[in-house]
């Protein structure tokens, strides 16, 4: 018995998807169940393999919806090569319809990190993670990807100021409390800037690294990488929004990847100290880019659920800060909103 409905008359993505996948003879359309949940404008379904494939392309696959005027399928096609090249665990690409967004993928499971990690099996895994990441930016050159420069930089903290600040907290800032803000924005920036520069996945944590019995981690939704800071996605994966660890077992896990990257010949500061600084910052930036990010998916696309992991990425922000004199005014200007915010209905 059929998994699903038939697509709805106003579904024409998902009708256009079947209609493509039918004469290619690899799956039973019948069986297509959604694969996963998405931040962006993708939907994915598996599907049964045909069983006379099944030995050939396993028992399921992956037809990914990316609509053209959405999403980027050139660049998913184009990181997936840099990947593997790197061999770097990633999706195969079994079948591709670029013009209307549409390819069929291998499947790496259903078990993502976030599902397994376990206090006794995390620094297993986590060294897994490391594993694929130094792979990914030992393989890095110049050119291959966008920048992350600071036009870049610039954009991603903006949405925290619009949508955190603003539509969240629903407060507007006065001059005096937008240059606090930017003063702190220009310590970040300067600092992520001076970072080398290396393959950057952006988007390297838990709910993007699928546990493998075999060449783990199978790694997802690398479409958006760029050339970038060398401790952004170190960042990601340890300082994740979704999954939070004692300070001490991260300087931990941030000590053994700086020693492996630079036994391998990784751009990573010589210093230790100034590596974790390097670290932290960059994991701030990113930190306000996804309180931005979250509030939006709520507001904007009717995604709620991401709401839920504002009070884990706001503790981070706020214990970064107060490790460092420039970033404090960042704390007071919380402090003030916090005092607010009850008008609104939120509370930090």
């Amino acid at each position: 018995m059929s998994t699903t409905s038939p697509a709805t008359p106003s579904d024409t993505r998902l009708e256009q998807l079947c209609t493509w996948l039918s004469p290619l003879g690899l799956v039973q359309l019948e069986t297509r169940r959604p694969a996963s949940a998405d931040a962006s404008f993708r939907r994915y379904f598996r599907l049964d393999v045909v069983p006379a494939l099944r030995a050939k392309l396993g028992d399921t696959l992956i037809a990914m919806d990316a609509p053209p005027e959405r999403e980027n399928v050139p660049a998913f096609i184009h990181v997936q090569g840099l990947l593997l090249e790197a061999g770097v665990t990633v999706p195969a690409i079994v079948a591709q319809d670029v013009e209307h967004g549409f390819l069929l993928l291998s499947d790496l499971g259903t078990t993502t990190y976030l599902q397994r990690l376990t206090v006794d099996n995390a620094p297993f895994m986590y060294s897994d993670a490391v594993d694929a990441l130094i792979k990914f930016q030992l393989h890095s050159e110049p050119g291959k990807l966008p920048e992350y420069d600071r036009a870049f930089i610039e954009r991603e903290l903006k949405l925290f100021p619009e949508w955190f600040i603003g539509k969240h907290l629903g407060i507007t800032m006065n001059d005096a409390q937008q240059a606090q803000l930017d003063g702190v924005f220009e310590a970040i920036i300067a600092n992520v800037l001076a970072q080398q520069q290396v393959f950057m996945h952006r988007d390297f944590h838990s709910r993007n690294l699928m546990f493998l019995e075999q060449h783990n981690p199978g790694v997802l939704d690398f479409q958006d990488a760029v050339f970038g800071p060398v401790t952004y996605d170190l960042a990601s994966l340890l300082r994740d929004a979704y999954v939070q660890w004692d300070e001490e077992i991260v300087l931990d896990w941030v000590v053994r990847y700086w020693q492996r990257a630079k036994q391998v010949g990784l751009p990573v500061n010589p210093d230790i100290d100034a590596f974790y600084r390097d670290f932290e910052f960059m994991a701030l930036q990113r930190h306000l880019k996804i309180l931005g990010i979250f509030c939006r998916l709520n507001y904007r696309d009717g995604k709620a659920n991401y709401l839920g992991d504002l009070p884990t990425v706001s503790d981070y922000v706020r214990k970064t800060c107060n490790r460092y004199s420039v970033l404090k005014p960042l704390v007071r200007l919380l402090d003030t909103f916090e005092d607010k915010a009850p008008q609104v209905g939120y509370t930090f």
